[in-house]
């Protein structure tokens, strides 16, 4: 059975939950949400930066790894009232304070745990525990031609649910989930450049191969080159992340940034003269703008500005007819986010590379 939902990003399905979760505290809507998607798309990591904005405590719940009786409670006999009595589990929120309930894998559980379920997400309650006003309930699941283990959702489950898509989308992985999580520059750059290969799972499931690229294993890949020095032994490691012919590839770009960009040289190197400094390809331009967006401090904030600053007037023959204008903008788009984020603000307000910068935006008629 088809989920005939909205596809949306990532991104978008956080901000109609952020929606969601601000028209629940307003008193107006109180509801469940189902978010479907591949494995590896970023449904968890989407419910926990939900959870980190609004300020609430995130309740995991793996719907494959409990049984009804986890969910219920355990009974005891209460001899003076002469009745039986549950205990509360304690992965259910009893709080005043804002919480999120994430159901997750609920499209894999097994069908004897969907009664119980049933009533929180409609009833919002187990047995006699109730749960507060405050706390928000989200579920995921893969749907069954994902090739996850899942079973159809039947209609007394889907029909108490507001159902999305989520769907792989490289534009907005790089631009609202690569940066605040910290994901490390080539990779980033390496997305930036071929966003085919964020999400193959449909790909590698017709090939017949196992391994597939998705937002969880890139994320893997950018822990990993955090942490292993050694080249071979990291390729040997992403390539069982993301498989061997995306590793390949891959391999050859991180060569290419790790011989020419030098962003600790650029921010320590006065202004008149960093030309020299500047990556001649692409990849490497684009590999300079995130790691100088995840690099800066208030204190190098200013040079940081400089140099992107500067990259529009690095085009034409010396670069190749490269687009370094967009890139520039593209910088300045992430790196403005990341002062507003960290109470910068006044930086650009005093900076003179920033303010002719956007004077030539202006004068070109751009926004």
């Amino acid at each position: 059975m088809s989920v005939n939902a909205t596809t949306v990003s990532a991104g978008e399905a956080l901000r109609v939950l952020q929606a969601g979760w601000a028209a629940q505290m307003a008193g107006g809507l109180t509801v469940s949400w189902m978010l479907h998607g591949r494995p590896g798309v970023g449904k968890t990591e989407l419910v926990q930066s939900l959870a980190s904005q609004i300020g609430a405590e995130l309740f995991d719940l793996r719907l494959t790894t409990i049984e009804p009786q986890d969910l219920r409670g355990l009974p005891y006999f209460d001899h003076e009232a002469k009745k039986t009595v549950w205990y509360r589990p304690e992965d259910l929120p009893d709080t005043a304070a804002p919480a999120i309930l994430f159901l997750d894998e609920l499209t894999a559980a097994a069908p004897a745990l969907q009664p119980t379920v049933y009533g929180l997400l409609q009833e919002r309650r187990v047995g006699r525990h109730r749960l507060p006003a405050n706390v928000m309930i989200v579920a995921a699941g893969n749907r069954v031609e994902d090739g996850a283990i899942a079973y159809d959702m039947g209609t007394a489950l889907s029909d108490r649910l507001i159902h999305m898509i989520v769907q792989a989308n490289a534009e907005d992985w790089v631009k609202h989930y690569a940066m605040p999580a910290g994901i490390h520059p080539i990779v980033a750059a390496f997305i930036r450049t071929r966003p085919d290969l964020l999400e193959t799972t449909e790909d590698s499931l017709r090939r017949g191969q196992m391994i597939a690229c998705t937002p969880r294993s890139w994320t893997r890949v950018s822990r990993i080159m955090d942490s292993v020095s050694d080249r071979a032994l990291r390729g040997v490691m992403i390539a069982g992340t993301v498989g061997s012919a995306a590793a390949a590839e891959f391999a050859l770009l991180a060569d290419e940034i790790a011989a020419t960009v030098q962003i600790e040289a650029m921010l320590a190197t006065p202004r008149r003269e960093r030309a020299a400094l500047y990556p001649r390809t692409l990849h490497g331009l684009t590999a300079l703008v995130y790691g100088l967006t995840g690099a800066a401090s208030r204190e190098n904030l200013a040079v940081a500005i400089e140099i992107l600053a500067d990259l529009r007037g690095m085009g034409g023959p010396a670069l190749g007819g490269l687009p370094v204008s967009e890139l520039a903008s593209f910088g300045f788009e992430l790196l403005i986010g990341r002062a507003f984020e960290q109470g910068w603000q006044e930086v650009f307000a005093g900076s003179e590379a920033y303010a002719g910068y956007a004077a030539e935006r202006r004068a070109a008629g751009l926004p």
